[in-house]
């Protein structure tokens, strides 16, 4: 009996957890209420989602607005290029559906194939923002790099996330159920759920030598045009163990 009025035990510290995770979840919708800041805010919630999957004590709140402040400028340019290019795929969806012809099946393939690595991308670009410090365009090249080299990790993350997505829609009744569990906790307990396989991702890329740098961002060179060799990892480690100038935003 004593044992389970210890504030250490399992029971409590999972109830603390889910007390986090739904504190999380309320400040991510609140800041995605100007759709604009939707960016800013995953950057925010995945980089609150690695501290706690890391087991880091931290103020839920105080975290978030942190990264959020400080990756606001390149979090929203990159949601709005990944809103855009969403819309394009949909558009072409939609097109494709209500045109027939030869190549309708090919070029269908063809946008399937697409919108998978950009699912793939999506799933990486905001966490990677979070956590390391670069260009855009190097944040975007080093997340396609990492889907690839981790692809097992990328699309077993892609299932936890379309996953509970699918199966909220998939009638009247999951739906309501489905929009309370999204509203209480549901986009945190998923970028907590991706942040455990983040967390192992992220550690090949961390710089050997951390004493005089900030703990919660790491330095990593805009990536370069090259081609990959033997194994894609190889050419996303030589990429992300170098420092970098950070005075540019884009």
């Amino acid at each position: 009996m004593r044992e389970f009025f210890n504030m250490d035990n399992s029971f409590f510290r999972a109830l603390g957890r889910l007390a986090d995770l739904m504190i999380l979840n309320i400040t991510f919708i609140i800041c995605c209420i100007p759709v604009i800041t939707i960016g800013a805010s995953l950057t925010g919630l995945y980089y609150m989602a690695l501290k706690m999957a890391e087991n880091e004590d931290s103020y839920i709140i105080r975290g978030f607005l942190k990264s959020f402040k400080q990756n606001f400028k390149q979090a929203t340019l990159i949601w709005l290029m990944v809103l855009g290019v969403g819309i394009v795929l949909i558009m072409d969806f939609q097109i494709l559906r209500a045109s027939e012809g030869s190549l309708v099946k090919f070029l269908h393939i063809a946008i399937i194939a697409v919108s998978f690595f950009y699912l793939m991308i999506v799933t990486y670009i905001f966490p990677v923002l979070s956590r390391f410090f670069n260009t855009i365009r190097g944040t975007l090249k080093n997340s396609l790099l990492m889907s690839i080299a981790h692809l097992p990790y990328t699309v077993l993350m892609l299932v936890i996330t379309i996953a509970p997505v699918v199966l909220t829609f998939y009638n009247g009744y999951t739906l309501w159920y489905g929009i309370l569990i999204w509203i209480m906790a549901g986009f945190a307990a998923i970028a907590y759920a991706n942040s455990f396989f983040l967390k192992k991702i992220f550690k090949k890329y961390m710089p050997k030598e951390e004493a005089d740098e900030d703990p919660d961002h790491w330095e990593v060179e805009e990536t370069i045009e090259e081609t990959f060799s033997e194994s894609p990892e190889e050419n996303v480690s030589s990429i992300m163990d170098q420092d970098t100038d950070t005075d540019s935003d884009i």
